[in-house]
């Protein structure tokens, strides 16, 4: 079976990627995870808002408490991002050989990247859980994976996969807004460029600030669905 090297390419350099960034932000996630996972008693809440959560770590001395299940989000998300960077470059390769354009359109994107995310939620939705889990417990006492994962049944750690494939439309609008957004920027930067120069390229600036927008826009539109899956895995 041939390897689609471009593919993998991408797809590791989108992990590694994804992996730093989840490491750095991991504390502020745990805070999140635990405010939004918050059980409602007598109509009061344990924690205001995030900040709560961080004081809450720090006048109890388990700071790095903030960090519990990095391990098991770091291998979630490495493989998460992984599979969906590889599966979206090679169905997106897959599409263009098989039809004979040269470009992708709007609609056939939402499909490709739909595909690849429900590919990736069923591969990684124990993990997700187990994280989740991690996440919520109390500070100090979170358990291993496995053990967490061993609480309840087999099926328990598929608890929110549904959610999980409704999700997929998070990566997907995600890789559409920036694609169209990208494309655009592009044929603007070339039809302002003379003519005979090279194709145009996007500066790492811009393709940072067009991965910021695209990826506020899909976390704005698929908020409530996120929310609702951390209350689940709780």
């Amino acid at each position: 079976m041939n390897v689609d090297l471009e593919s993998l390419a991408e797809a590791t350099s989108g992990a590694i990627g994804s992996l730093i960034s989840t490491t750095i932000l991991y504390p502020l996630d745990t805070c999140k995870t635990k405010y939004q996972a918050e059980a409602r008693s007598s109509g009061r809440t344990k924690y205001r808002n995030l900040t709560d959560v961080l004081l809450e770590a720090i006048s109890n001395r388990q700071v790095l408490s903030l960090y519990q299940g990095l391990g098991t989000k770091n291998l979630q998300s490495f493989i998460s991002q992984f599979v969906y960077f590889y599966g979206y470059s090679y169905f997106k390769r897959l599409y263009l050989e098989k039809s004979g354009y040269k470009s992708i359109g709007t609609k056939a994107n939402l499909v490709i990247a739909a595909a690849a995310g429900a590919c990736t939620a069923i591969a990684t939705q124990p993990l997700d859980t187990a994280s989740s889990r991690m996440q919520t417990s109390e500070f100090g006492k979170s358990k291993g994976l496995l053990k967490t994962l061993t609480e309840g049944n087999w099926s328990d750690a598929f608890d929110g996969l549904s959610i999980s494939l409704l999700l997929t439309s998070n990566p997907a609008i995600q890789y559409t807004v920036f694609d169209q957004l990208k494309q655009r920027a592009l044929k603007n930067k070339q039809d302002n460029a003379d003519k005979g120069t090279s194709p145009a390229s996007l500066s790492a600036f811009m393709a940072f600030l067009l991965g910021a927008i695209s990826k506020s826009i899909a976390t704005c539109l698929t908020y409530p669905a996120i929310r609702y899956l951390n209350v689940s895995s709780n």
